[in-house]
């Protein structure tokens, strides 16, 4: 039997991301996404439940200025989740971070008064990795990055009036700039170095950019309101500057996987061709061309020999082990989930946890790949399994192919496994 493929969103079930483009994703995905920027104003975009955003105040559901006092005055931040930065320079840790105090044995963590003080100067605060500690961004990252196949992060930027973080550089993954308050002014220019890869930082370019920004007529040049969202593709550049009040934005990356992902993974397999293991001459030297050369071409005709025997089998286990753990699956709850698990019975609503990257393989024995390791389970399951992992909610006792009692045993099982999570009512 084949493998199942895993379920993802049809082109018109995508809510979060019709949250960051206006029109048809498809669209999008065709004409816009890693090639063009898109501004798409909040008339003409879908706010939460599929309503426009105008009717949920923006993204005001996901975010909003109350939220920043709080993390910043009552959730415990430490670094790295708080940067701050003035006209480009980002301000030292040990500036606006102190002890925790008594019981807290460390030193890093985020001192409300300093960041105020820093902020009443001018500073842009940038509180990072929001969808691990802000939990309405924590569900809709978790939305995005199974709509779109790419890992999620979301930081915000909080820029007094009149002032830039920032000055004009490019990010090494796309982003979607969703506007939350006040109004920012931000321009776009294209490439001077498409595609960059993670390793490839805009200061590798910095002259380039610096030009380009100065001299270059911009592809995006608008004032962004509450509401509104930007699409920069990686590689772009960018800057955005304050106007006449507090501005917010949240900066969502999608980290790009790409075709040199493949390259890297290709040459990783080569490690199980022994003659690519084998070493070098005794007194070789690298840096001589003529001693180089041979070997080189030994190498190359190894290694394409290699390439041409290599198949999608040998690579999507480490694909799927690098790349499906690059965003978490949606929360869960340990004692309510231990307690689901203990009081499970006949008739109890179960369902797929939200966001868990898996596929399903059926045979002898029924493979399920998770992000971190694959669980089986025997060949009379396929059915049963196959709609539990469906992603819509069902009964125990109403799986196909198994009594009751061993919908029980797999049902358990899979919640062991966090695979299923309790549905809700």
């Amino acid at each position: 039997m084949s493998a199942v493929p895993e379920t993802g969103p049809q082109p018109d079930q995508r809510p979060a991301l019709r949250r960051c483009v206006a029109g048809d994703p498809e669209e999008f995905a065709s004409n816009y996404w890693g090639s063009r920027a898109l501004l798409s104003p909040a008339a003409e975009l879908a706010g939460g439940g599929g309503a426009p955003a105008s009717e949920v105040s923006g993204f005001s559901d996901l975010f909003s200025l109350d939220a920043v006092d709080e993390l910043l005055s009552r959730r415990g931040l430490r670094t790295p989740f708080l940067r701050i930065a003035k006209n480009g320079s980002v301000v030292g840790d040990n500036q606006f971070t102190g002890p925790g105090g008594v019981g807290a044995e460390i030193g890093d963590q985020v001192q409300d008064d300093k960041v105020a003080a820093l902020f009443a100067s001018g500073h842009t605060v940038v509180l990072q990795a929001l969808h691990r500690t802000w939990p309405p961004l924590v569900d809709f990252a978790t939305q995005l990055s199974s709509e779109a196949g790419h890992p999620v992060q979301i930081n915000a930027y909080i820029t007094p009036a009149e002032s830039q973080g920032f000055s004009a550089h490019y990010d090494v993954h796309d982003v979607f700039v969703l506007q939350v308050a006040g109004e920012k002014h931000w321009t776009v220019h294209e490439p001077v170095h498409v595609d960059p890869l993670r390793n490839q930082p805009w200061t590798d370019h910095s002259k380039a950019v610096a030009e380009a920004a100065s001299t270059e007529q911009p592809v995006v040049d608008a004032v962004l309101r509450p509401g509104d969202a930007l699409y920069v593709p990686r590689g772009f550049l960018h800057s955005a500057k304050a106007l006449g009040g507090v501005s917010a934005h949240l900066t969502v990356g999608l980290h790009t996987m790409t075709r040199y992902l493949l390259v890297q993974e290709l040459a990783a397999l080569a490690a199980n061709v022994p003659d690519l293991r084998s070493a070098l001459p005794l007194g070789f030297d690298p840096g001589d061309p003529h001693q180089l050369a041979p070997e080189l071409e030994k190498v190359v005709a190894l290694f394409a020999e290699h390439l041409q025997t290599a198949t999608a089998d040998d690579l999507t286990d480490r694909l799927r082990r690098r790349t499906w753990s690059g965003n978490r699956p949606a929360p869960l709850a340990p004692l309510a989930h231990a307690a689901t698990i203990a009081n499970l019975a006949v008739g109890d609503t179960l369902r797929l946890r939200p966001g868990l990257r898996h596929r399903l393989v059926p045979g002898d024995p029924v493979l399920l790949h998770l992000p971190d390791r694959t669980i089986s389970f025997p060949a009379n399951t396929a059915e049963a399994v196959t709609q539990a992992c469906s992603g819509t909610p069902f009964a125990v006792g109403d799986l196909p192919g198994l009594s009751s009692e061993d919908q029980l045993v797999l049902t358990r099982r899979l919640l062991k496994e966090a695979v299923l999570v309790a549905s809700p009512t």
